[in-house]
């Protein structure tokens, strides 16, 4: 059978209502695939990216399945966990879940770091039937026992491969040793290292497989280009490119807080709304800017790479690489906060001599050479200096060709931030 809208997924009218309050029409392809499946009771390891409808995909049944239960969840408790890798996208995937579940008689609440654990331990007391989570704060409060897992029959892991980017692992393994054996598991993941299909064989019980392309790659979708100039001229060149009609919501990333900071002045002093997201930042700033970025009183938010992962906000028309990444991946990640649901997006980086290098290997990465928009490459290329201060540590993995050093950095990097 065709699948054309949500009404051929057999969903309950409370979640069909609210899908066309929200003016949802037709099902992703993770989501026609995956929801029949998780109606039904299977486990699912799903190889999809951000943007392709995974929210939905597995909450709608997990709300659906658990609002003809019953019973109801008792203290300290939940019955569906959703772990995720960073605390925008527990609080994205949180928001989701109350708004698809707005009509049917579920409590449901979130849970990471940075913010008192207070009115967390609070909302937990009564138990939940679903829970949103961040693996470091969570196995906090089941140290403390404020929370158990014995009682979940449904769990979700999101971003399975940024977990492991991000050095949470093990953590996810102390979690997965705390749930019953009997449950449902839904596994998603945009790539599949050996250590997370080693994951996911752990933690699944004959699930069914579902892989769902991006409708185009990022290559196809941004037009990126390079422009070569010196640190000391990319603050002209940027107050330059900001200037551009055609930029109507824009990231610039740097690789340092403090770098942030100093950019995100400069574009107010410009007369243009900006705020910086970084580690730095407290979780309530962070959300607060990230709002006003959402809502368009913001114009350019100025962001680091492990602050920015899980920013998902339509009509982003520009991405501006002040410094680009040591890390080839985090181009990627980067450039892909724009071209969302099918539209054109903008890639613009400003590339020092000392940068160079970054540049060589995002290229040989993306497998393809970034046109080069203005200035030229230096040949006389200076090496990147990387102090070995708490700051530079706190800010993410430096150039450093071993693996083991790079995931070290990221884990530092991703709890400084």
């Amino acid at each position: 059978m065709t699948v054309k809208t949500f009404e051929d997924l057999n969903l309950v009218k409370p979640l069909l209502r609210v899908l066309k309050a929200e003016n949802y029409i037709e099902p992703t392809p993770i989501q026609t695939q995956a929801i029949p499946m998780a109606l039904n009771g299977k486990d699912i390891l799903g190889i999809a990216q951000t943007g392709t409808g995974k929210t939905a995909a597995f909450g709608l049944p997990i709300l659906q399945i658990l609002s003809k239960i019953e019973t109801r969840p008792i203290t300290r408790s939940t019955r569906a966990l959703v772990l995720a890798p960073t605390r925008e996208l527990v609080i994205q995937i949180g928001d989701a879940i109350r708004t698809y579940g707005r009509e049917v008689p579920l409590r449901y609440t979130v849970i990471y770091g940075g913010v008192s654990q207070n009115p967390q331990v609070k909302a937990m007391k009564r138990g939940v039937d679903i829970l949103v989570a961040t693996p470091g704060r969570l196995l906090d409060l089941i140290e403390q026992r404020f929370i158990r897992l014995d009682q979940v029959t449904h769990f979700v892991l999101d971003e399975a491969d940024r977990m492991l980017d991000m050095g949470f692992i093990n953590d996810v393994n102390k979690i997965v040793d705390q749930l019953p054996k009997a449950r449902q598991t839904l596994f998603f993941s945009a790539t599949m290292p050996s250590a997370v299909s080693s994951l996911a064989n752990k933690i699944l019980h004959n699930p069914s497989k579902i892989s769902v392309a991006p409708t185009a790659t990022p290559i196809e979708k941004i037009e990126q280009s390079v422009f070569f100039v010196r640190q000391d001229q990319k603050r002209a060149k940027l107050e330059n490119l900001l200037g551009d009609q055609n930029l109507k919501r824009a990231i610039v990333f740097t690789r340092t807080k403090h770098r942030a900071n100093r950019v995100c002045e400069q574009i107010n002093k410009l007369g243009i709304e900006s705020q910086a997201l970084h580690g730095n930042k407290s979780q309530a700033a962070r959300q607060r800017a990230l709002e006003a970025f959402r809502k368009g009183e913001v114009k350019v938010l100025v962001a680091t790479d492990i602050a920015a992962r899980g920013i998902d906000v339509d009509g982003i028309t520009h991405i501006i690489n002040f410094e680009l990444p040591n890390v080839p991946e985090d181009y990627v990640h980067r450039i892909g906060r724009t071209a969302r649901a099918g539209a054109h997006g903008t890639a613009i980086s400003l590339c020092d001599p000392s940068e160079q290098p970054y540049l060589r290997d995002i290229e040989k990465l993306i497998k393809h050479k970034i046109l080069v928009s203005g200035g030229e490459p230096s040949n006389d290329e200076t090496k990147p200096t990387h102090k070995n201060s708490k700051r530079q540590q706190n800010e993410g993995p430096q150039n450093n060709k071993s693996r083991k050093v790079k995931r070290f950095h990221r884990r530092r990097s991703a709890r400084a931030a």
